[in-house]
């Protein structure tokens, strides 16, 4: 039986692993004592013993406690943004090519793709992987995503009783375009230009709702609408990222459709002057632990989907 260390495990990424983890025969759920909990070397003491360690802790505290581990055999699965352009490390999506399957099962140090950036990647890098769009390629993506992804105390903020009226509605943010997840958008994929980025946080607790608009002048010459739906079909046909032909609600685009899930849907709408790419899933999700227990059960030869909502 393989152990497993949280570290962080109190955050909201962190209970969803465990929450989904818990009821398995194959693993056991390591932990310290409350009062051990910030204690240097019960804490490396624990990140050493276990066989995998998830960390859903601030970037600095996760670069700390890589630091920490002497054990080579240790996998370690950080939800942090500490290590995702760090080409040491594999980026923890598979379903972007059999290379990045490859190095998840190949690594044991694995990087969980941040929530805003999963959507981007999923829609933006197989049109540029086969050449239909440019490198050079100026972008912009919207993201809708629901509070919990703030943390503790934007969740506190939004549940609290009386709470600031500007809440009611939805609130754009990371105005001055400097948002955390944008250099792996702009690596992984291979950009040249990050993206002008627009995340905006709604009252629901989770979901997310990835939109990058193209012009079709944007795309290789003589490439569509139909062209782009294909690509996807072919990339995402199954497993955790599916491509579906239509996922709106009588013409509406719901962010929380997914709430709970930890599966991804791609679709494609517009026509062929404006193209709307979308992918819809949950920000805890395939955002976060969704994406972290899929690289654990890849690395342990299990199903990728086990344990996991769909």
């Amino acid at each position: 039986m393989k152990k497993v260390f949280i570290d962080g495990k109190a955050g909201t990424t962190g209970l969803r692993i465990e929450e989904r983890l818990s009821a398995r025969d194959d693993l056991e759920i390591i932990s310290l004592p409350e009062e051990l909990r910030k204690d240097s070397a019960a804490r490396k003491e624990m990140l050493n013993a276990a066989d995998f360690v998830f960390l859903c802790l601030p970037d600095d505290a996760a670069r700390e406690a890589v630091s920490m581990i002497e054990n080579d055999a240790t996998v370690v699965i950080d939800a942090s943004t500490a290590h995702r352009t760090d080409p040491a490390w594999a980026y923890g999506f598979p379903e972007l090519s059999k290379a990045h399957e490859r190095k998840i099962l190949d690594s044991n140090r694995i990087a969980v793709p941040g929530c805003h950036a999963s959507g981007f990647i999923a829609l933006v890098y197989p049109l540029i992987e086969k050449g239909i769009l440019g490198t050079d390629a100026l972008l912009t993506a919207h993201s809708l995503t629901g509070y919990s992804g703030g943390g503790k105390k934007m969740i506190a903020d939004y549940e609290s009783e009386g709470r600031n009226a500007l809440l009611n509605a939805p609130r754009q943010y990371a105005l001055g375009q400097t948002h955390k997840h944008l250099p792996e958008m702009t690596k992984i994929c291979g950009l040249k230009n990050a993206p002008v980025f627009s995340p905006i946080v709604g009252d629901f607790y989770s979901g997310m709702e990835v939109t990058v608009p193209l012009f079709a002048s944007q795309l290789q010459k003589g490439a569509g609408l139909n062209t782009v739906k294909a690509i996807y079909q072919g990339a995402y046909a199954s497993g955790l990222v599916q491509y579906k032909e239509s996922t709106d609600e009588n013409g509406f685009l719901s962010a929380g459709a997914l709430t709970g899930k930890d599966n991804m849907e791609i679709s494609v709408y517009g026509n062929d002057e404006r193209i709307l790419l979308t992918a819809r899933y949950d920000n805890l999700g395939k955002g976060a632990s969704g994406a972290a227990v899929e690289c654990l059960n890849l690395k342990l030869g299990c199903k990728r989907e086990k344990s996991l909502v769909l």
